[in-house]
């Protein structure tokens, strides 16, 4: 059975769910507790991090390396462009959101309202949240002037820029800090990524503690 341990907020696990999803690759979910560093968890993965992907006889690591791993040896439907040019524009965005938007934005919200309560961590800094809650605004900015050009992040076609990116937004979104109105086009832009099959699982995700806003799962949001 393929597996995939992973923590359900996590974006860099939602990003290769995705993935997953789309190239109809089927595993079974089971939800790692990294932070506690359980013994089996750390042989699969030395750096104590999720997402790990078991899939036949090989242990993968790394959502960027996984993703482009599935790419190859699952080409369809293409995630990752034939042009070289093409390529990097994918990788830049792709490391747009891993990078610069994680450390600005999802660690800076998701983790300091979500992760530091369920690691047992305490409590939210008012600091770090004041900064990502303005940060996100640029972010949402830079999307917009990006989908003014483009119909999708990276070009003409739906990449695996776009399910990186969407899978940021989506654990934000699921503690209600997008605010969609502020890009008419991101908006419009992430209401076809969340209709797509491969989101199911994710917008049918729970967090004992953490209910989802009313419009997280719906499609009309």
């Amino acid at each position: 059975m393929n597996r995939l341990y992973h923590f359900p907020l996590s974006p860099y696990c939602r990003k290769v769910r995705l993935t997953l999803a789309e190239k109809k690759i089927e595993v079974e979910l089971v939800e790692e507790r990294y932070w506690e560093r359980n013994p089996d968890f750390l042989r699969r993965n030395p750096a104590g991090k999720v997402p790990v992907l078991k899939l036949d006889s090989r242990t993968l690591t790394e959502s960027q390396a996984i993703c482009e791993y599935l790419d190859e040896t699952s080409p369809e439907p293409r995630l990752m462009p034939r042009d070289a040019d093409a390529r990097y524009e994918v990788r830049r965005i792709c490391s747009w959101f891993d990078d610069l938007f994680h450390a600005e934005v999802t660690s800076k919200l998701l983790y300091e309202r979500v992760h530091k309560k369920v690691m047992g961590l305490g409590y939210p800094d008012s600091k770090n949240v004041k900064f990502g809650a303005g940060r996100i605004k640029y972010h949402l900015d830079y999307l917009g002037w990006l989908l003014d050009q483009r119909r999708w992040l990276a070009g003409d076609q739906m990449t695996l820029a776009d399910f990186t990116a969407a899978a940021h937004l989506s654990a934000l979104d699921y503690i209600s800090d997008v605010d969609w109105n502020r890009q008419p086009g991101v908006k419009d832009w992430y209401a076809k990524i969340k209709s797509r099959p491969s989101f199911r699982t994710l917008l049918a995700d729970q967090i004992p503690g953490f209910p989802p806003p009313a419009h997280y799962a719906d499609l009309d949001f």
